[in-house]
């Protein structure tokens, strides 16, 4: 199945997926851009980093098996396999990332709206009653197995 085709399939696992990929660039970025704050958002930003790495290997799996991590962080990452796990997950980070206007108002928020729109992509796919389905351009459904 090609890109095309896994965005014509109308599962919204996929696009969930793909605006996951977004949230890990976007929470790189915007992590490191606010860090520099001297405020109490320095806490917002580092979080929106680890939330990035932690994206990173929820969405794609073919990390996993070529990074060495432990067993408990392995343990961690699968718990995300569902469409609803993907979405809690998702709506946790947000509703982080929606926190910071508390300590102030920045870029931040720009993550926290890709983030809500992840979780609900992934809430839509679970609601509709959608099998999760990875995609393989990002190392799902049998390329992540071909490399032991």
């Amino acid at each position: 199945m090609t890109l095309v085709e896994e965005f014509k399939s109308r599962n919204f696992s996929i696009y969930g997926q793909w605006t996951g990929v977004i949230c890990i660039i976007l929470c790189f970025a915007l992590g490191i851009a606010n860090i520099f704050n001297f405020h109490w958002v320095i806490l917002f930003s580092v979080i929106c980093l680890v939330c990035a790495f932690i994206i990173l290997f929820i969405e794609i799996p073919l990390l996993l098996r070529i990074c060495p991590t432990s067993p408990k962080f392995d343990a961690f990452i699968r718990r995300f396999e569902t469409n609803y796990m993907r979405a809690a997950i998702y709506g946790v980070m947000s509703l982080i990332q929606w926190l910071s206007i508390i300590a102030k108002v920045t870029s931040l928020i720009a993550a926290a709206v890709v983030l809500l729109f992840a979780g609900l992509f992934y809430a839509l796919a679970g609601i509709k009653g959608q099998e999760f389905q990875s995609s393989k351009t990002l190392g799902g459904q049998g390329v992540a197995q071909m490399i032991v």
